[in-house]
Formats: structure tokens, C-alpha cells, sequence
């Protein structure tokens, strides 16, 4: 793959050490900060002498003045990703290296302090996550069960997922013995896959089928039925690699079927029963971060569905597993289940350049964290946010930000009210703060300082009575 450089802010590190102190009984200490307690959370964090704290704060705004993490706010162990269920609860889901991450929820209190529940769990190694209905699921791909191996001791595929019941506090994963979680041979051409995004629409869930090649299992079956001609070379001598691009002897990295899109549809959290539709006017629809597969696949206000590719095998090392599509983006009907007419080459617009993630934000309005020069180069690096309206097939980069060559990191999600959609931006230079964008004029105002290192998330939510 090509070299590429993501940014510090889009992961938050989950660190434990303690350089802060937490509120007491007393009204704390807002140290230089201006703005009082609220319903606006702000997850950030501080590094002092070599240790991290990580902090949940709150603010009574978040388009003016300052908000302290000294001596304010609730100690936490941090997050890979902050989830806001609604205005109710902040779910800190963590991600540890490919191992079981540590999981809490938060609420906040009617004195506008976040409060830990008591639920704490253990959630499987996750790529890719999602809310549908009274759950948050979060999903990777892993071996399955060892009663399906092979002559050659080779397992399967299979959906690895975890289910949280945010009202509940309750926490199950699915039966990887039910066959019908078995993520090999998923798209009918050998291949297993992952899943990009957890979509709820209507009462169904959409997500993006990410084809990952053959695996062992997949590449030994019925003696390489479907390794492609001429493909045979592809298939590892030995192990190696290493974190999200290890593989084993016997297997075939990364898909042979670069040019095409697919998307499954469940009827439901089970994900057990499905609908497969696909498309080749783009490449596979996900950003990728090392193991994350970020969703890329969302719905307007007036129910279509779009989605979007940035066109990732383009960084493929060998030709054959590259695409020749261009980051774009394709549609769905709302009351439909398939792809229409509808498309847009992004790249056209972009000066060739793609994207690392995007947000829906309000009416047919998305966000984009672009990339600043094209997957086909070295270095590429996210840095740069750009507005889509999707009704207009308009690409807009985003005024009024820092100079690109200071920002240094973006929060992990942006937050949307009123229309106009507020995302963390970190900077070499001085505090990180809360940027608003007016996606209609795609002008960003510096709202909120945070008196910290970084801040990965931002959201709201209403006081418990």
C-alpha cells in the first residue's frame, strides 16, 4: 500500500494516568475557563510530564470563550470512539490494539456533571460499529468456530459481534456457531468480507460488505476454485506482515475484485437474513484507518441512502488488486432496495484528491475529511474538511479553518444542531477548539476553546432529574 499519515486527533488514546483532579461536592474550578457548566460534552484530554488524563467536560456553549480542564470535569479512562445515543447516554467504546476493549456509558446530572453508570464491559475486538434500535453493535471478522475447520485445520470467517443495550446496560455477543454469521464466501465469489457502518433504515440495517480477499479457508477450497487465473502467485508463501496488515501462509490478501461495490441489507440486529445488491460504478465503500473500517454509507433526511467510496484499492501494491474507479458516490431511492441512475466522481472536483471519512449532516448535506493530494502518492495525509450536497453533485471545501499546515487532528464525530454541524479541530499552536460550519456557504467560526490537548469528541445531552 501506499505510505500515508493520519492524524493524531482521530484517535483518542485511552491512558490512564492522573494529572487532573476531578470535581469534588464544591462548584470546581474552571482555571482560565470563561464558560460555565451545561448540556454541551466535550471529551478531551491533557498531557502533562509524559501523562495523559483524559477528561469528560461541560460547557454551556460551545460558540464562544473558554472551557478549563483544570480541576473540572470527570476523570475517565478515555475512548477509541465516543458514541452519543441520543441525548440520553455517552458510551466510551474502546479499541485495544486487536484485543477486547474496556466499555462504559455516562450520563449527566442535574448539576450539568457527567456521572459513570455502573455497566462496564468487555465488548470483542471491533473494525466497524453502529446504533439500531435500543443497541449500540459493534462488529469485526474473525475465525470461526473450530468445528468447521478444514482437512487442513483452516476456520472460516465469521461476524464477531457485540451487542449493548444502552437502557439496560446489558451486554451479549452472537453464537459464532450459526452458520449463518460465516462472513466466507459471503458475496458468492469465495471471498470473505467485513462490514463497514451499521446503518438504521427504517427497520432494516444497511451496511458495506468490504471483500478481503481469501482466506485460508477460502483459498483452499476445492483446490483454489476461487483464486482468478493468473492469480495464483497472489497466495502467501509465509506469514507476515504486521497489526491490521499481518497475514498467514495460505492466504490471499486483499480482494481480487477491486472495482465493485457491495452493500447488504438485514432485517435486523441479527444480521442473520439479508439482501445483497451491488454496483460497479464504484470501488468498496469504507475509509480505512489501520483495523477500522469507517462507515461511509448514510442516509439523507428525506430517506435516500447514499453511498460512498474513496476509492481505498487505489493503494494496493500490485496493479491487479487496484482499482480504476474514482472516489464517488452513489444512491439508493428511499423505499427502494437497490442502486438508480444516480452517481458522482468526487475526484473530478477534488483535484483528484479522496477523502478519509464522511458524516451525514442535515437535509442532503454531507461532511468529508479529505485527503491532501490523491491515494496514488506517498504521504497522503487528512487534513482538509469539504461540504457535499448531494442533490447538487457539489463539492465544496470548507473556509475559515486553520492553516492546514497547523492542523494536526479532528475529533472522532462531528455534532449537528440547528443545521449547522460542529466538529473538534486540534492545532499545533495554542488550545484546540470547537469549529461551527454552515454547510450551506461551507464557511467555518471558531466557537469554543478547550483548555487541553486534544478533544475527540463533542456532543449534548439532557440532564437526568
Amino acid at each position: 500500500m501506499k505510505k500515508k499519515n493520519f492524524l493524531t486527533g482521530l484517535f483518542a488514546t485511552a491512558v490512564t494516568g492522573m494529572a487532573l483532579t476531578a470535581c469534588t461536592d464544591n462548584e470546581p474550578s474552571l482555571g482560565g475557563g470563561t464558560e460555565g457548566r451545561g448540556e454541551y460534552v466535550i471529551a478531551s484530554s491533557v498531557t502533562a510530564s509524559g501523562n495523559t488524563t483524559n477528561v469528560l467536560l461541560t460547557s454551556e456553549t460551545l460558540d464562544k470563550g473558554t472551557v478549563s480542564a483544570i480541576n473540572n470535569g470527570l476523570v475517565n479512562d478515555g475512548a477509541s470512539q465516543w458514541i452519543f445515543y441520543k441525548d440520553q447516554y455517552l458510551y466510551g467504546l474502546t479499541y485495544n490494539q486487536g484485543n477486547a476493549g474496556t466499555t462504559r456509558s455516562f450520563v449527566m446530572n442535574s448539576n450539568y456533571e457527567m456521572v459513570a453508570r455502573s455497566g462496564e464491559y468487555a465488548v470483542k475486538r471491533f473494525t466497524s460499529y453502529g446504533i439500531y434500535g435500543g443497541y449500540i453493535i459493534t462488529s469485526s471478522t474473525g475465525d470461526g468456530y473450530t468445528g468447521y475447520a478444514d482437512d487442513n485445520g483452516y476456520l472460516p470467517k465469521t461476524f464477531l459481534l457485540s451487542y449493548l443495550d444502552v437502557e439496560a446496560e446489558t451486554y451479549k455477543t452472537n453464537d459464532t456457531q450459526n452458520k449463518a454469521y460465516l462472513s466466507e464466501n459471503f458475496l458468492g465469489n469465495g471471498e470473505f468480507v467485513t462490514l463497514a457502518g451499521i446503518l438504521q433504515h427504517g427497520n432494516k440495517i444497511y451496511s458495506a460488505a468490504v471483500p478481503m480477499g481469501l482466506s485460508q479457508y477460502g483459498a483452499a477450497y476445492n483446490n483454489g476454485k476461487w483464486v482468478l487465473p493468473g492469480n495464483q502467485d497472489l497466495i502467501k508463501t509465509e506469514d507476515g506482515g504486521s497489526n491490521s496488515s499481518s497475514y498467514k501462509k495460505g492466504e490471499l490478501q486483499w480482494t481480487q475484485y477491486p472495482n465493485e461495490c457491495w452493500v447488504a441489507i438485514f432485517d435486523d440486529e441479527t444480521l442473520t437474513s439479508k439482501k445483497l445488491i451491488s454496483t460497479d460504478r464504484i470501488s468498496y465503500a469504507c475509509g480505512r484507518n489501520k483495523s477500522q473500517y469507517y462507515q461511509t454509507i448514510w442516509e439523507a433526511d428525506n430517506g435516500d441512502v447514499y453511498v460512498f467510496s474513496p476509492s481505498y484499492a487505489k493503494t494496493m501494491d500490485d496493479v491487479r488488486q487496484q482499482t480504476t474507479l474514482p472516489a464517488g458516490v452513489v444512491r439508493i431511492p428511499n423505499g427502494t432496495e437497490d442502486f438508480d441512475d444516480y452517481y458522482c466522481d468526487l475526484e473530478a472536483q477534488s483535484g483528484g484528491k479522496s477523502f478519509l471519512r464522511c458524516w451525514h449532516i442535515t437535509g442532503d448535506y454531507f461532511l468529508m475529511l479529505m485527503y491532501d493530494r490523491p491515494l496514488t502518492e506517498d504521504d497522503f495525509t487528512a487534513n482538509q474538511l469539504a461540504i457535499f450536497k448531494a442533490g447538487d453533485k457539489k463539492l465544496t471545501y470548507v473556509t475559515g479553518l486553520p492553516e492546514t499546515n497547523l492542523i494536526s487532528g479532528f475529533g472522532n464525530a462531528p455534532y449537528t444542531e440547528n443545521g449547522n454541524v460542529y466538529l473538534t479541530v486540534t492545532t499545533t499552536e495554542g488550545y484546540p477548539a470547537i469549529y461551527k460550519i454552515n454547510p450551506s456557504s461551507a464557511t467555518a467560526t471558531k466557537g469554543v476553546t478547550i483548555e487541553a490537548t486534544q478533544i475527540s469528541g463533542v456532543g449534548r445531552l439532557t440532564p437526568t432529574k
